[in-house]
């Protein structure tokens, strides 16, 4: 008999790895049962589910061109359809609505139509200041980001410097 995908067939256990099981289906023919398909829960140990020598019941998933066969041991078995899903997933409640509070706190406050954001301050980063002497129409610019980006990065890399260098040791650090 030919071995085809999706059928299902018996077999024996010959061999059991950390990976998975090697059954032996008829004529000689072994596949193998990869531990994520052993049972529809999470399997640690194969041992804990199955013994050499244990007659199962498997379902063909694929054969390869090397002769290499796939096999499972949780899609032989018949249940209805929606009950896989049910088993591995707890259904899931709805998130809650937002409020405008949360809209507030992570834009930088009510009527504040550039300030810093929320996440920002918590990552240690400065709030928007328009540059001086120039009109603020709500946003700023490109080339003001990119100017502030620049003076940021400068001063965070030079603060970074004085830091580690005086832990490291390095060039022109006081040593005691």
């Amino acid at each position: 008999m030919a071995i085809e995908v999706g059928t299902k067939l018996e077999g024996k256990v010959t061999g059991i790895t950390h990976f998975g099981a090697f059954v032996d289906l008829s004529g000689g023919v072994t596949g193998l049962v990869h531990i994520s398909e052993i049972a529809d829960n999470y399997v640690k140990d194969v041992n804990d589910h199955l013994k050499v020598n244990d007659t199962v019941t498997v379902k063909v998933i694929n054969v390869d061109k090397d002769g290499k066969i796939g096999l499972s041991i949780k899609q032989a078995v018949d249940r209805p359809a929606g009950e896989v899903q049910q088993q591995a997933r707890p259904p899931r409640t709805p998130r809650p609505e937002r409020t405008g509070g949360d809209r507030e706190r992570f834009s930088g406050g009510a009527g504040n139509s550039g300030g810093g954001s929320y996440n920002n301050r918590e990552r240690g980063g400065r709030p928007y200041k328009p540059s001086a002497g120039k009109p603020s129409f709500g946003k700023p610019s490109f080339e003001d980001k990119v100017s502030r980006f620049l003076k940021d990065s400068e001063e965070r890399i030079s603060s970074l410097k004085k830091n580690t260098e005086g832990k490291r040791g390095g060039r022109g650090a006081k040593r005691v």
